[in-house]
């Protein structure tokens, strides 16, 4: 095949997820032959476990789910020529830059003048008393049960980990018809994006902070956990143990860097304990202390997809130009703009100047009309909320972590950003739509969908029931990838407090 004749390559790339396959087509586009090597069956790394839609700017397609971006990324590598050759196990990283890989039962080697590692990360393993038992499984895994190969895990399930893999993991598991029992997490807050919390909350998913899985339980297989309460020093409290009826507990602690592989190539090291641990030393162009060797993605620290795209760009983009493939004032024009795009996504404002301008309409604007209320107030990097509004009433701007503010007097009501919202946390409220009653439209990603004209329980922020509603009209545009819109008439005194339907039960 492929492989038996190639001996060489100007750039290999070691993995082929979202930092492998950005460097890949920027070495590509330089004109470098590239080869990447990957041990899995099929490219694409985490993306294809990813069902959810991305943050980013327009550039990372953000909006887009994350398995489209890796179909995008997989087609445009394609169609530059980009060789990837699965289920090639690379083994070591040897001084004369050959690279040793097994495949089919055979070691092979290919020399490459540049080699950029993109093995991503690990998961964190957690033990406790029955944690050997089937049914205990990490996010990775559960990620690949049910998005990859359509297959529960269970049906009663419970979230161990509140960061942002925990809280999106457990709402895709929610989507896949599975009951989520509980969230539990050892720290006294939650760790993820408030905006993937809402959609949990919404759902009525306990979450347990202060707590740790004191015990598995079960014979052969999960028939229970048991949770505990902690103290400020992670000391169970005696007494405060609760049963859980569970078949599943997901493991979702944390990622460490993979970093294997710099180390066997002689790689520096530093500990940076928030960025997942040891990483490899690294300059500014993602070069190693090894000459020629660079990193990319979670490998160099656990951050957020669309930073190991970009970081990827960037290790693509700096081996071109080592190899004389670009000029110095293109290469480094190049370079600028993706170290530019960095700074944006890593930037965090002082919390005492960030403006005091926020999403949430006026008392006098609620009474004027239907308009947008955008319930997203971190540093996200995230902006297509304002690349979705025409008449320019969502501004993010620069840095795109900036919180978005709504401009009411431009709102018209129209709804597209609504679907556009990665978070979905933007609704539009039509306070006065009659005289005792107002309408909610509120994005929906859940199955069974609810019938036009049926009567629904509608929650609140807290996934708490407080009221019924009618659904007037459903809504969903292929542009919007199976987002649906929901048209809602509720009682008008809570207006500002419905912000969902109850997914079990009586809710639909």
């Amino acid at each position: 095949m492929g492989e038996e004749i190639i001996k060489k390559s100007q750039v290999v790339v070691i993995g082929a997820g979202p930092a492998g396959l950005c460097a890949a087509i920027e070495a590509r586009k330089a004109g470098a032959t590239v080869l990447v090597l990957d041990e899995n069956d099929r490219p694409g790394g985490q993306l294809f476990k990813q069902i959810h839609k991305f943050f980013g700017s327009g550039k990372h397609w953000a909006g887009l789910r994350g398995f489209r971006i890796g179909e995008n990324l997989l087609k445009e590598a394609g169609q530059l020529g980009v060789k990837i050759l699965l289920n090639a196990e690379v083994y070591g990283i040897f001084d004369d830059m050959t690279v040793g890989y097994i495949r089919n039962g055979v070691e092979k080697a290919i020399k490459g003048e540049r080699i950029i590692i993109a093995t991503g990360g690990i998961e964190n393993a957690l033990p406790f008393p029955g944690g050997t038992l089937p049914g205990v499984m990490g996010a990775g895994g559960v990620q690949t049960m049910v998005n990859i190969h359509r297959v529960l895990p269970g049906k009663k399930i419970l979230m161990v980990g509140s960061g942002n893999v925990g809280v999106i993991v457990s709402y895709q598991l929610m989507q896949a018809g599975a009951e989520v029992v509980g969230i539990v997490e050892a720290a006294g807050r939650v760790r993820a994006y408030e905006v993937h919390l809402n959609k949990i909350k919404r759902a009525g998913v306990p979450i347990y902070t202060s707590h740790v899985v004191k015990e598995a339980i079960g014979k052969d297989e999960v028939e229970g956990a048991i949770i505990a309460r902690v103290d400020d020093n992670l000391n169970i409290i005696e007494g405060s143990e609760k049963h859980l009826d569970v078949d599943c507990l997901c493991i979702a602690v944390g990622l460490n860097p993979q970093i294997e592989l710099p180390y066997i190539a002689g790689c520096k090291f530093s500990y940076i304990p928030e960025r997942g641990g040891y990483i490899p030393v690294f300059d500014e162009n993602m070069e190693t202390s090894v000459k020629g060797i660079y990193v990319a993605g979670d490998v160099a620290g656990i951050e957020e997809a669309s930073i190991a795209m970009e970081e990827g760009r960037l290790a693509g983009i700096a081996c071109a130009g080592s190899l004389g493939l670009y000029d110095k004032e293109t290469e480094e024009k190049l370079k600028k703009e993706v170290k530019k795009i960095l700074r944006a996504m890593r930037t965090k404002h002082d919390s005492r100047i960030i403006h005091s301008l926020t999403g949430i309409p006026s008392n006098d604007r609620f009474e004027k009309g239907p308009v947008a209320v955008i319930e997203c107030k971190e540093e996200i990097p995230c902006n297509p909320c304002e690349s979705a509004c025409v008449f320019g009433a969502i501004k993010v701007g620069e840095p795109i972590t900036n919180p978005p503010v709504l401009f009411e007097e431009k709102c018209t009501g129209c709804g597209r950003c609504i679907p556009k919202c990665p978070g979905m946390a933007i609704f539009l409220i039509h306070k006065n739509y009659t005289d005792k009653t107002s309408l909610i439209k509120f994005p929906y990603e859940y199955l069974p969908v609810p019938e036009k004209g049926g009567l629904v329980s509608c929650v609140n922020r807290n996934g708490e029931i407080i009221s019924r509603g009618r659904i007037i009209d459903i809504k969903a545009s292929k542009k919007d990838d199976g987002t649906k819109i929901i048209a809602m008439e509720i009682p008008k005194e809570y207006f500002n407090d419905v912000r969902g339907i109850q997914i079990r039960g009586d809710g639909i």
